[in-house]
Protein backbone atom coordinates (compact mmCIF):
# COMPACT_ATOMS: atom_id res chain seq x y z
CA UNK A 1 0.00 0.00 0.00
CA UNK A 2 2.55 2.38 0.89
CA UNK A 3 4.89 1.51 -3.09
CA UNK A 4 0.90 1.99 -4.47
CA UNK A 5 1.04 5.54 -2.57
CA UNK A 6 4.49 6.37 -3.79
CA UNK A 7 3.81 5.07 -7.18
CA UNK A 8 0.62 7.51 -7.25
CA UNK A 9 2.10 10.94 -5.80
CA UNK A 10 4.60 10.23 -8.40
CA UNK A 11 2.40 9.56 -11.22
CA UNK A 12 0.52 13.54 -9.88
CA UNK A 13 3.97 15.00 -10.53
CA UNK A 14 4.97 13.67 -13.50
CA UNK A 15 1.38 14.69 -14.77
CA UNK A 16 1.51 17.82 -13.04
CA UNK A 17 5.15 18.72 -15.79
CA UNK A 18 3.53 17.35 -18.48
CA UNK A 19 0.30 19.45 -18.57
CA UNK A 20 2.75 22.78 -18.24
CA UNK A 21 3.93 21.71 -21.41
CA UNK A 22 0.78 21.66 -23.34
CA UNK A 23 -0.78 24.14 -24.88
CA UNK A 24 -4.08 25.61 -26.21
CA UNK A 25 -3.22 23.40 -28.97
CA UNK A 26 -1.44 20.18 -27.61
CA UNK A 27 1.90 19.53 -26.38
CA UNK A 28 4.65 21.63 -27.04
CA UNK A 29 7.62 20.50 -29.06
CA UNK A 30 10.58 22.73 -30.33
CA UNK A 31 9.12 23.40 -33.94
CA UNK A 32 5.79 24.33 -32.74
CA UNK A 33 7.98 26.83 -30.30
CA UNK A 34 9.81 28.55 -33.53
CA UNK A 35 7.36 27.97 -35.66
CA UNK A 36 5.02 30.20 -33.02
CA UNK A 37 8.27 32.28 -31.89
CA UNK A 38 8.89 33.43 -36.09
CA UNK A 39 5.34 34.12 -36.76
CA UNK A 40 5.08 36.86 -34.03
CA UNK A 41 8.51 38.28 -35.16
CA UNK A 42 6.56 38.57 -38.83
CA UNK A 43 3.89 39.71 -37.32
CA UNK A 44 4.97 42.56 -35.09
CA UNK A 45 8.97 42.71 -35.33
CA UNK A 46 11.42 41.58 -33.43
CA UNK A 47 10.86 43.91 -30.26
CA UNK A 48 8.24 41.90 -29.51
CA UNK A 49 9.83 38.45 -29.44
CA UNK A 50 9.64 37.65 -25.43
CA UNK A 51 9.13 34.21 -23.95
CA UNK A 52 5.89 35.41 -22.11
CA UNK A 53 4.72 36.50 -25.89
CA UNK A 54 5.77 33.36 -27.59
CA UNK A 55 4.63 31.94 -24.35
CA UNK A 56 1.06 33.73 -24.82
CA UNK A 57 1.06 32.78 -27.99
CA UNK A 58 0.88 28.83 -27.77
CA UNK A 59 -1.63 28.72 -24.53
CA UNK A 60 1.40 28.54 -21.71
CA UNK A 61 3.33 30.02 -19.31
CA UNK A 62 6.64 31.02 -20.54
CA UNK A 63 8.53 28.81 -18.03
CA UNK A 64 7.14 25.88 -19.97
CA UNK A 65 8.97 27.02 -23.04
CA UNK A 66 12.75 26.74 -21.73
CA UNK A 67 13.36 23.42 -22.42
CA UNK A 68 12.93 23.94 -25.73
CA UNK A 69 14.92 27.35 -25.98
CA UNK A 70 16.70 28.28 -22.46
CA UNK A 71 17.20 31.72 -22.97
CA UNK A 72 16.44 34.78 -25.22
CA UNK A 73 19.56 34.52 -26.92
CA UNK A 74 18.53 30.63 -27.83
CA UNK A 75 15.07 31.87 -29.05
CA UNK A 76 17.08 34.35 -31.13
CA UNK A 77 19.14 31.48 -32.44
CA UNK A 78 16.23 29.32 -33.17
CA UNK A 79 14.70 31.57 -35.52
CA UNK A 80 17.75 31.75 -37.50
CA UNK A 81 17.23 28.08 -37.22
CA UNK A 82 13.64 27.96 -38.23
CA UNK A 83 14.63 30.38 -41.34
CA UNK A 84 17.46 27.95 -42.82
CA UNK A 85 15.11 25.18 -42.26
CA UNK A 86 12.34 26.78 -44.36
CA UNK A 87 15.04 27.19 -46.91
CA UNK A 88 16.11 23.18 -47.30
CA UNK A 89 12.28 22.40 -47.19
CA UNK A 90 12.18 24.82 -50.27
CA UNK A 91 15.32 23.65 -51.53
CA UNK A 92 14.01 19.78 -51.63
CA UNK A 93 11.00 21.08 -52.65
CA UNK A 94 12.01 22.69 -55.82
CA UNK A 95 14.70 19.94 -56.51
CA UNK A 96 12.43 16.82 -56.99
CA UNK A 97 9.66 18.67 -59.05
CA UNK A 98 9.98 18.30 -62.87
CA UNK A 99 8.25 20.00 -65.63
CA UNK A 100 6.43 18.56 -68.49
CA UNK A 101 9.48 19.31 -70.77
CA UNK A 102 11.36 17.51 -68.57
CA UNK A 103 13.81 20.30 -67.18
CA UNK A 104 13.84 20.15 -63.22
CA UNK A 105 11.75 22.94 -61.92
CA UNK A 106 14.88 23.98 -60.11
CA UNK A 107 16.71 24.36 -62.83
CA UNK A 108 14.01 26.23 -64.23
CA UNK A 109 13.57 28.51 -61.51
CA UNK A 110 17.08 29.37 -61.90
CA UNK A 111 17.67 29.97 -65.64
CA UNK A 112 14.57 32.44 -65.01
CA UNK A 113 15.80 34.51 -62.39
CA UNK A 114 18.92 34.74 -65.03
CA UNK A 115 21.51 31.86 -64.77
CA UNK A 116 22.79 29.83 -67.84
CA UNK A 117 21.05 26.99 -68.82
CA UNK A 118 23.91 25.66 -70.38
CA UNK A 119 26.22 26.00 -67.21
CA UNK A 120 27.28 22.99 -65.63
CA UNK A 121 25.42 21.66 -62.68
CA UNK A 122 26.53 23.08 -59.56
CA UNK A 123 26.55 26.75 -61.27
CA UNK A 124 22.48 26.30 -62.11
CA UNK A 125 22.86 24.86 -58.34
CA UNK A 126 24.55 27.92 -56.53
CA UNK A 127 21.99 30.34 -58.56
CA UNK A 128 18.82 28.30 -56.95
CA UNK A 129 20.35 28.65 -53.74
CA UNK A 130 21.23 32.13 -53.73
CA UNK A 131 17.51 32.24 -55.36
CA UNK A 132 15.84 30.36 -52.54
CA UNK A 133 17.86 31.88 -50.16
CA UNK A 134 16.32 35.24 -51.29
CA UNK A 135 12.51 34.25 -51.46
CA UNK A 136 12.63 33.03 -47.96
CA UNK A 137 14.40 36.12 -46.51
CA UNK A 138 11.85 38.21 -48.04
CA UNK A 139 9.22 36.24 -46.88
CA UNK A 140 10.49 37.13 -43.42
CA UNK A 141 12.03 40.51 -43.66
CA UNK A 142 11.58 40.88 -39.61
CA UNK A 143 14.08 37.61 -38.96
CA UNK A 144 16.88 38.70 -41.46
CA UNK A 145 18.83 40.94 -39.35
CA UNK A 146 19.13 37.84 -36.75
CA UNK A 147 21.49 36.26 -40.04
CA UNK A 148 23.62 38.86 -39.37
CA UNK A 149 23.93 39.50 -35.85
CA UNK A 150 23.64 35.76 -34.28
CA UNK A 151 26.15 34.55 -36.63
CA UNK A 152 28.58 37.71 -35.49
CA UNK A 153 27.71 36.36 -31.98
CA UNK A 154 28.01 32.85 -31.99
CA UNK A 155 30.40 30.62 -33.05
CA UNK A 156 31.07 28.15 -36.07
CA UNK A 157 30.48 25.35 -34.45
CA UNK A 158 28.04 26.49 -31.91
CA UNK A 159 25.20 27.63 -35.00
CA UNK A 160 22.20 25.31 -35.75
CA UNK A 161 22.74 22.17 -38.05
CA UNK A 162 20.43 23.82 -40.47
CA UNK A 163 23.35 26.68 -40.51
CA UNK A 164 26.20 24.34 -41.23
CA UNK A 165 24.57 22.38 -43.34
CA UNK A 166 23.75 24.94 -46.10
CA UNK A 167 27.55 26.29 -45.86
CA UNK A 168 28.47 22.52 -46.51
CA UNK A 169 25.97 22.45 -49.58
CA UNK A 170 27.48 25.86 -50.62
CA UNK A 171 31.12 24.33 -50.06
CA UNK A 172 30.92 21.15 -51.86
CA UNK A 173 29.45 22.41 -54.54
CA UNK A 174 32.70 24.80 -55.05
CA UNK A 175 34.64 21.64 -54.57
CA UNK A 176 31.97 20.19 -57.86
CA UNK A 177 33.55 23.27 -59.64
CA UNK A 178 37.49 22.34 -59.63
CA UNK A 179 38.30 24.85 -57.05
CA UNK A 180 40.69 23.72 -54.19
CA UNK A 181 39.84 24.56 -50.31
CA UNK A 182 41.75 27.86 -50.54
CA UNK A 183 39.59 29.27 -54.11
CA UNK A 184 37.03 27.31 -52.40
CA UNK A 185 37.15 29.10 -48.84
CA UNK A 186 37.68 32.66 -50.86
CA UNK A 187 34.80 31.61 -53.07
CA UNK A 188 32.15 30.78 -50.01
CA UNK A 189 32.94 34.17 -48.55
CA UNK A 190 32.24 35.95 -51.66
CA UNK A 191 28.71 34.06 -52.25
CA UNK A 192 27.72 34.29 -49.31
CA UNK A 193 28.22 37.96 -48.98
CA UNK A 194 26.96 38.94 -52.24
CA UNK A 195 23.80 36.88 -51.44
CA UNK A 196 23.46 38.22 -47.78
CA UNK A 197 24.50 41.64 -48.70
CA UNK A 198 21.94 41.71 -51.70
CA UNK A 199 19.72 40.56 -49.45
CA UNK A 200 20.16 43.19 -46.91
CA UNK A 201 19.97 46.24 -49.27
CA UNK A 202 17.31 44.85 -50.68
CA UNK A 203 15.45 45.39 -46.99
CA UNK A 204 16.59 48.20 -46.52
CA UNK A 205 14.43 51.00 -44.94
CA UNK A 206 14.16 53.82 -47.74
CA UNK A 207 10.49 55.40 -47.60
CA UNK A 208 9.87 58.60 -45.83
CA UNK A 209 6.46 59.06 -46.00
CA UNK A 210 4.69 55.82 -46.88
CA UNK A 211 1.25 58.29 -47.23
CA UNK A 212 2.69 60.07 -50.06
CA UNK A 213 2.04 59.85 -53.76
CA UNK A 214 5.06 62.19 -54.77
CA UNK A 215 8.35 60.37 -54.62
CA UNK A 216 10.34 63.35 -53.82
CA UNK A 217 8.43 63.91 -50.43
CA UNK A 218 8.15 60.08 -49.82
CA UNK A 219 11.46 59.32 -50.04
CA UNK A 220 12.13 62.63 -47.87
CA UNK A 221 14.27 64.26 -50.35
CA UNK A 222 13.41 67.36 -49.14
CA UNK A 223 15.53 66.54 -45.40
CA UNK A 224 18.47 65.94 -47.55
CA UNK A 225 20.66 68.93 -47.58
CA UNK A 226 20.99 70.06 -51.98
CA UNK A 227 24.69 71.22 -51.53
CA UNK A 228 25.88 68.42 -49.62
CA UNK A 229 24.10 65.40 -50.67
CA UNK A 230 23.46 66.17 -54.65
CA UNK A 231 24.55 62.55 -56.22
CA UNK A 232 22.33 61.09 -53.65
CA UNK A 233 19.33 62.99 -53.73
CA UNK A 234 19.59 62.10 -57.59
CA UNK A 235 20.25 58.77 -57.54
CA UNK A 236 17.57 58.47 -54.64
CA UNK A 237 14.49 57.06 -56.35
CA UNK A 238 16.57 54.73 -58.36
CA UNK A 239 18.34 52.92 -55.39
CA UNK A 240 14.55 52.97 -53.54
CA UNK A 241 14.15 50.13 -56.55
CA UNK A 242 14.40 46.88 -55.80
CA UNK A 243 16.93 45.15 -58.28
CA UNK A 244 14.34 41.54 -57.84
CA UNK A 245 16.20 37.85 -58.90
CA UNK A 246 17.14 39.28 -61.76
CA UNK A 247 19.99 42.12 -60.23
CA UNK A 248 21.02 38.64 -57.69
CA UNK A 249 21.55 36.70 -60.57
CA UNK A 250 23.60 39.10 -62.62
CA UNK A 251 25.75 39.55 -59.84
CA UNK A 252 26.17 36.25 -59.08
CA UNK A 253 27.48 35.31 -62.62
CA UNK A 254 29.95 37.70 -62.30
CA UNK A 255 30.89 36.49 -59.03
CA UNK A 256 31.02 33.01 -60.44
CA UNK A 257 33.25 34.03 -63.87
CA UNK A 258 35.69 35.51 -61.59
CA UNK A 259 37.11 32.44 -59.49
CA UNK A 260 36.18 29.77 -61.55
CA UNK A 261 38.04 31.67 -64.70
CA UNK A 262 40.69 29.50 -64.12
CA UNK A 263 39.50 26.28 -63.71
CA UNK A 264 36.66 26.04 -65.99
Amino acid sequence: MVKKGKDAERGRKESGRRSGDRGRYGRLSRERVLAAALELVDREGLSALSMRRVGAELGVEAMALYRYAPSKDALLDGLVEALFIELQDYLDATDTDTDTAGTGAGEAEATAAGSSPEGPEWRTELHRIALATYRVALAHPQVVPLVATRMLAVPLAQRPLAVLLDHERVLTLFEEAGLDENKASLAFRAFNSWVLGYIFVELRAMVDNPEESDPAFRLGLHRMPVQELPRLRRTAPALAEHGGPEGLAAGLSALLDRFVQDVV
